[in-house]
């Protein structure tokens, strides 16, 4: 079984180099960090979905079904209000502005450390949060397969990076763009597969698997306790403020639909994006039922901690190895795309935000192009090297669903940026001080934090979920308003 599931990890990563020698063909400093803007505003939609996903959906959002019902489905709503906020306020003033990154804006609106605080926070938020969903994959890749061997963690995990490295290593923006339409592909083969193969061995269809998960208390969408972390408002703002800071605020995800040809073409491929998005976060939910279902039906024992505890990150795997072969292959491309696809494009946005925000490659006349090319080629292996760090670093601290943990690091790291971006939006006549920005955007991260610590105490038993972001950025906007003076309506806004 390890051998032919390393024999299938082989082919497709063979199938992604092939891709990326193709894609990357003729390319220059421009392909690698804007797609020479000609992509295909239906390719970037279709690929948004997978770099969407990543290893946390896949594995997570199955798997938390058993905790959480269909509760993040709120969530999912919130999802559409972010995107329609991305593609008519955001997507306009990228465009308008000409950026290649989006921090950029920051430094002319508010001055250089404003830009560089934002494109700082970017680097942690991203580097910390796709680190993560990398995790995942290579931690289930090593308690199914490679543990068996006796190989160490961290060298799968190598092995991962060092692939990723390979193929954006020339092509950047433009390749990512043509390698997502297919990590997109078979992460929806997989869970649709494996839906289809479960409800075949128990001789049911969807329908009956949804009345049946009913029954058991599984598919409840709205929480109506207000003091629940998962209450229906606070997940449908807190998807929509996600969707915000995550994709609007995020250059990995910004860098994609800035590639496309013109505003127009961005701003259909991200509404399209949006409506996927719904059927497919639809298709994985479906798939978490199915899996419980079938464990309740045929006794299987679900993974558990130490403590006996169901490890929910583990539900998905466990099941698809168990079932047989094929699902156990299927599971593994569906895996290994959701591992790609959470870090190719990252380390392309980090490579082009240090370039473009640190290293001033838009202004800079006394570096020549090769010059640069070298430059910008050192920095994407330090991302890289950085990269694997981080996933080998938090190994000891996995003791819960990923998807939670990774929008609670995003609650405090993305936070900065949701008040920064929206005072430049909003607040037309005044500038803050510079030079507090970055006391600032430390700050409320920090009270943020203790707010969420004490939150019980302090509001009468109301629990901080992924609200928490909001809370942020509202914290970073008073500050900034607080420190800010009045100047004439910048032309740029």
């Amino acid at each position: 079984m390890s051998t032919l599931i390393l024999s299938v990890f082989i082919i497709y990563t063979i199938l992604i180099l092939l891709i990326a020698h193709f894609s990357s063909r003729k390319s220059d400093n421009d392909t690698f960090f804007t797609g020479n803007r000609k992509s295909p505003w239906f390719v970037v939609a279709y690929g948004m979905i997978g770099a969407s996903l990543s290893g946390v959906t896949f594995m997570s959002v199955p798997g938390n079904v058993y905790s959480g019902q269909f509760t993040y489905f709120g969530i999912v709503i919130g999802y559409i209000i972010g995107y329609a906020v991305i593609a008519f306020l955001l997507l306009p003033l990228y465009y308008k502005l000409n950026l290649t990154s989006i921090y950029t804006y920051l430094e002319m609106r508010f001055g250089k450390k404003s830009e560089k605080t934002g494109a700082m926070f970017f680097i942690i938020s991203r580097l910390v949060g796709s680190a993560l969903r990398m995790y995942l994959v290579v931690f289930v890749l090593y308690e199914f397969v490679f543990r068996a061997w006796g190989i160490p963690f961290w060298v799968p995990a190598l092995i991962f990076i060092v692939f990723i490295l390979i193929y954006t290593f020339n092509g950047g923006i433009k390749t990512v763009v043509w390698t997502d339409t297919l990590q997109t592909t078979f992460l929806l083969l997989a869970a649709v597969i494996t839906v289809v193969c479960i409800l075949k061995r128990l001789d049911i269809s969807i329908p009956e698997l949804l009345a049946a998960s009913s029954d058991n208390g599984l598919t409840k969408i709205f929480e109506t306790d207000p003091n629940h972390n998962k209450f229906w408002l606070k997940q449908i703002l807190s998807g929509a403020f996600i969707t915000i800071v995550m994709t609007g605020l995020d250059q990995d995800m910004m860098q994609k639909s800035l590639t496309c040809k013109t505003l127009r073409d961005a701003q259909k491929n991200v509404m399209t994006s949006s409506l996927l998005f719904i059927f497919v976060n639809i298709i994985f939910l479906c798939l978490g039922a199915a899996l419980i279902y079938y464990a309740q039906q045929t006794g299987y024992q679900l993974p558990v901690n130490e403590s006996g505890v169901v490890v929910n990150d583990k539900i998905f795997p466990s099941i698809a190895f168990s079932f047989s072969k094929f699902t156990s292959v299927v599971f593994v491309l569906g895996l290994v795309a959701a591992g790609y696809s959470s870090a190719d494009g990252t380390l392309t946005a980090l490579t082009t935000t240090t370039c473009y925000n640190f290293l001033n490659f838009n202004s800079r006349n006394d570096l020549s192009e090769s010059q640069k090319t070298k430059v910008r080629k050192y920095i994407h292996i330090g991302f890289a090297m950085l990269y694997l760090l981080v996933i080998i670093a938090f190994r000891p601290f996995h003791n819960q669903s990923l998807i939670d943990k990774v929008f609670e690091i995003a609650g405090y790291t993305y936070g900065p940026l949701l008040g920064l971006f929206s005072f430049g939006l909003i607040v037309k006549n005044r500038i803050p001080n510079d030079k507090f920005v970055p006391y600032i955007a430390i700050m409320s991260p920090i009270l943020s934090y203790l707010l969420n610590i004490y939150s019980k105490q302090l509001f009468n038993g109301y629990q901080f979920g992924f609200e928490i972001l909001i809370v942020n950025g509202l914290l970073t906007f008073m500050a900034l308003l607080a420190v800010s003076k009045r100047q004439k309506c910048l032309n740029n806004d």
